[in-house]
């Protein structure tokens, strides 16, 4: 009886962490309005905004590198790069505050609170510090009564 060692991959294996999944048209249709203008201040224009949202999405599901991201994505460094940059000017945070303000009028978020009031307490010698001040230093050490050398 031969035992085949080579792992079984289903469908929804790659579905899970993102293997050609990419962001549906109802969602692009959302997120679409609330991103910058593709035509930057200086240069050329910016790769396709949904491209690059699919190649973060893609990094960020799979744990992959930046530079082993497929190459159907483009260059890793423009998604890397425009990452940067949305986060440096608050984009990304305002992508994520308007799409949780539509979610929530929709009816479409259940808040949900939960506050933990758990007190750890650790031994006190767990901490590692003395309590009680400066240790007593060690025995007195004597001078040698060898001749000292020059």
């Amino acid at each position: 009886m031969a035992i085949n060692a080579a792992p079984r991959t289903f469908l929804s294996d790659h579905r899970i962490v993102g293997l050609g999944v990419s962001l549906t048209d109802a969602q692009w249709a959302r997120i679409e309005p609330l991103l910058p203008d593709r035509t930057p201040r200086r240069g050329g224009r910016w790769r396709d905004h949904r491209q690059v949202i699919d190649a973060i999405a893609f990094k960020y599901r799979t744990g992959t590198p930046w530079m082993d991201l497929p190459e159907h994505f483009g260059s890793w460094k423009g998604a890397h790069n425009r990452l940067r940059k949305w986060a440096a000017d608050g984009t990304w945070e305002k992508v994520f505050t308007a799409l949780l303000a539509q979610a929530d009028a929709e009816g479409d978020l259940d808040w949900v609170v939960a506050v933990d009031f758990t007190i750890v307490r650790a031994h006190q010698h767990a901490a590692g510090a003395r309590q009680k001040g400066p240790r007593p230093a060690s025995r007195q050490t004597m001078p040698s009564v060898a001749p000292a050398v020059d």
